[in-house]
């Protein structure tokens, strides 16, 4: 079972106006959580986690995958970054081959941090384009321009760094050019990995409270179907494939942290607001009461800081993943990527989450392949057959673009089959 770690750097220069994640722009938020201090506090942090790890009787092998994401990590030096990632390596181990990941603004990069970062063991930057397209980038509040993304990437191919780039659709006011000109660019820049999101628009945001107001016109579900459906056609012409509905590669250049999320396995998660993942195949065990775990860390960084210089763990919360929980959440992640659903793995999670029943009975049914006929008939996802002589065996469930489309139906449909 793979292990993998997050650090969450809480940082920015200045709030995007669609952004609603944990982010400040404070250089310096209290009890030692500031810029020039954080990397400090999260090695203590990692430090605390791993007298707790050994107290709990988890014994992770070494990180197989280390990501810093934000936020804006490379608004620190590449100095402390480097310096988070030596502590990782000292107190877990790295695995051979260990893909090391850091998310740039191409605003915050330059040809030294580059290097800097590629000396001390980084594998791989992503880089935050989000559009290629002047007015959009305004709309998005975003600051830095097409130049700077080819600029940091370049340097990454000098480098020896993989990189991929983000971009963003469904921008109020992006027509169905701009979309393709963006996704044009992209793959221009010659990278091997490229995410593509559809626009979340949260109401306590900036853009939120404009689109309440009606100063910006709502994204479109419909136009924002037909730029999915630009870049998966333009991805896929020039060799990129889709192994997460908004995740496309060249093949062996896939996001293997991303794809440890997807897969369910256990990472832990540092700074504030940073989520940590323990017992991920517990419903495989047979262990009695052995349920996965998730815990999440005090979101506001001066208080996340204070905890630590207390001396303990500074989680806000955890709760227990109870198996029809976990039933549920292997349901959803597995249905996103190429790979698929195993079912025979879903089938011993109901058989986990059935006998977990204080009741005696369940209502949770197993999945046998003959069950999926509807959905195969209506291109909601198709059958791949591995290993395995009959049944479930072998079997995986993989969503077509279709049921990409309508991700959150297929699921759906899934858990009314399963009795969920």
């Amino acid at each position: 079972m793979p292990f993998e770690v997050y650090i969450h750097v809480p940082f920015c220069l200045r709030r995007c106006g669609y952004c609603d994640f944990n982010t400040y722009t404070a250089v310096d938020l209290g009890a030692g959580a500031s810029r020039g201090n954080y990397a400090n506090k999260v090695i203590r942090e990692m430090e605390l986690m791993r007298e707790w790890q050994d107290a709990h009787g988890i014994d992770e092998p070494p990180a197989s995958t280390v990501f810093f994401g934000g936020g804006t990590p490379t608004i620190l030096s590449a100095d402390d970054l480097v310096a988070m990632l030596d502590a990782i390596r000292r107190i877990w181990g790295l695995a051979p081959g260990a893909e090391i990941t850091t998310e740039a603004n191409p605003d915050t990069v330059n040809e030294y941090t580059i290097n800097r970062l590629a000396e001390g063991g980084f594998t791989r930057v992503s880089f935050g384009m989000q559009s290629a397209v002047p007015h959009v980038l305004d709309t998005l509040d975003r600051t830095h321009t097409p130049e700077n993304v080819e600029a940091g990437v370049r340097a990454a191919d000098k480098a020896g760094l993989r990189s991929s780039v983000d971009l963003i659709y469904g921008a109020p006011g992006e027509s169905l050019d701009d979309w393709r000109t963006s996704v044009e660019t992209a793959i221009g820049l010659g990278v091997n990995h490229i995410s593509a999101y559809a626009l979340t628009v949260e109401p306590t945001t900036k853009m939120g409270r404009r689109i309440a107001a009606g100063t910006l016109p709502k994204p479109d579900d419909d136009d924002e179907a037909a730029k999915y459906e630009i870049a998966d056609d333009l991805f896929s012409k020039a060799g990129l494939e889709w192994y997460e509905v908004s995740n496309w590669a060249r093949p062996g250049y896939e996001s293997r942290h991303n794809l440890g999320y997807w897969r369910n396995v256990d990472w832990a998660g540092f700074g504030p607001g940073a989520h940590s993942h323990y017992n991920a195949h517990a419903e495989s065990t047979g262990v009695p009461g052995m349920n996965a775990l998730r815990a999440w860390d005090i979101a506001h960084p001066r208080m996340w800081a204070t905890t630590i210089n207390e001396g303990r763990v500074p989680w806000g919360g955890s709760e227990e993943i109870a198996p029809d929980e976990n039933l549920e959440e292997l349901i959803m992640l597995g249905l996103r990527i190429r790979e698929g659903l195993d079912l025979n793995r879903i089938n011993q999670a109901i058989a986990s989450a059935a006998g977990a029943d204080s009741n005696g009975s369940s209502r949770l049914n197993p999945i046998d392949p003959s069950r999926l006929g509807t959905m195969v008939d209506e291109g909601l996802v198709t059958l791949t057959q591995g290993s395995g002589d009959a049944g479930a065996a072998g079997v995986r469930v993989v969503p077509t673009r279709k049921g990409r489309l309508l991700n959150d139906a297929v699921i759906e449909r899934f858990f009314e089959l399963a009795g969920i």
